[in-house]
C-alpha cells in the first residue's frame, strides 16, 4: 500500500639512499658470489623457471578465491533497482507470499503513537479511526523479482492490508508523516525523489528487490491479510490488463 502521500627534504634525499642501497647491493651479490666458490666448486642452485612460475602465480589464485566469494556475497543480497530507494529491513518477519514470480517479504517492525487525527473517520459516530495519540504499527514490505524481468507502472507493487475482523468498507486508515518513517528507519515509499519518468516504464529485474512500509491502528493479536497485486505495463506505459497478477499472504500482528 503506497501512500496519499567531505621545498620536500625527502625528494632530495632520495639519490643518496639509492645511492647507498645500489653499494649495499654489489656488496651483497660479491659476498655471495665469494661464498657460493668457496664451497665445493659446484654450480649454484637457482629456482627452475616451473618452480618461478608456480610461486608467481599462487597469489592470483588468491585472488580468485577472493571473487569468487564477492560474486556469491553479491548475489545473495540481490541487486536494487535504478528508480528505487536504499533497501530497508528492519522488524521480525510474519508473512510471506508471491504474485506471480515475485516474492512480498512482510515484517512487523514497530509500534508508535499517531501524531495527528488520520484520513478516515467513523460514519456512526463521525469521530477518526485513529485519533492524535492512538497506538499505529509500521509494517515493512520487501519486494524481491524472482523471475524473469517485469516492467511495472508507477504503482509498483500494490498491497492492501486489512485485519480480517476490519468493519469497514474503506480500507485500513494511515498517518502520513515522514518523521514516523525515519524514526522507524524504513521507506514511506518504493520508488526514490526524482525517479518519476516518462514513459512511466519501472523495469523490475531479476534478483532485484526493493521495500516500502506502511502504518495503520494498532490491534494487538489481530490476524491479518495482504493483497497483492501487479499490472504490468507495455513500452509506451500503457497498462496490461490482461496481465494482471495477484497474490495473498496471511499473518498476525503481534
Amino acid at each position: 500500500m503506497r501512500h496519499p502521500s567531505p621545498k620536500h627534504p625527502e625528494l632530495l634525499m632520495r639519490p643518496v639512499r639509492t645511492a647507498a642501497r645500489l653499494t649495499v647491493a654489489t656488496a651483497l651479490a660479491l659476498g655471495l658470489t665469494a661464498c657460493t666458490i668457496n664451497v665445493g666448486g659446484g654450480t649454484p642452485e637457482t629456482p627452475t623457471p616451473e618452480e618461478t612460475t608456480a610461486e608467481e602465480t599462487a597469489p592470483v589464485e588468491d585472488a580468485e578465491e577472493v571473487d569468487d566469494a564477492a560474486a556469491e556475497e553479491t548475489g545473495a543480497s540481490g541487486e536494487l533497482p535504478d528508480w528505487a530507494n536504499p533497501l530497508k529491513n528492519p522488524g521480525e518477519q510474519i508473512s510471506t507470499f508471491t504474485i506471480g514470480e515475485v516474492r512480498v517479504d512482510v515484517y512487523q517492525v514497530g509500534v508508535t503513537q499517531a501524531t495527528k487525527d488520520g484520513l478516515f473517520v467513523d460514519p456512526e459516530n463521525n469521530l477518526p479511526i485513529i485519533a492524535e495519540g492512538d497506538d499505529i504499527v509500521f509494517v515493512n514490505y520487501v519486494i524481491t523479482n524472482e523471475g524473469a524481468p517485469i516492467d511495472l507502472g508507477s504503482s509498483l507493487v500494490s498491497i492492501d492490508e486489512r485485519y480480517d475482523d476490519w468493519p469497514y468498507m474503506q480500507g485500513m486508515d494511515t498517518i502520513v508523516d515522514d518523521e514516523l518513517y525515519e524514526a522507524q528507519g524504513v521507506n514511506d515509499d518504493g520508488m526514490a525523489p526524482g525517479a518519476y519518468r516518462e514513459p512511466t516504464v519501472y523495469t523490475f529485474g531479476t534478483g532485484q528487490s526493493y521495500s516500502y512500509a506502511t502504518n495503520f491502528r494498532y490491534q494487538s493479536g489481530s490476524p491479518i491479510t495482504f493483497d497483492g497485486t501487479i499490472v504490468p505495463v507495455d513500452a509506451e506505459g500503457e497498462l496490461l490488463h490482461d496481465e494482471r497478477m495477484e497474490g495473498e499472504g496471511t499473518g498476525t500482528i503481534s
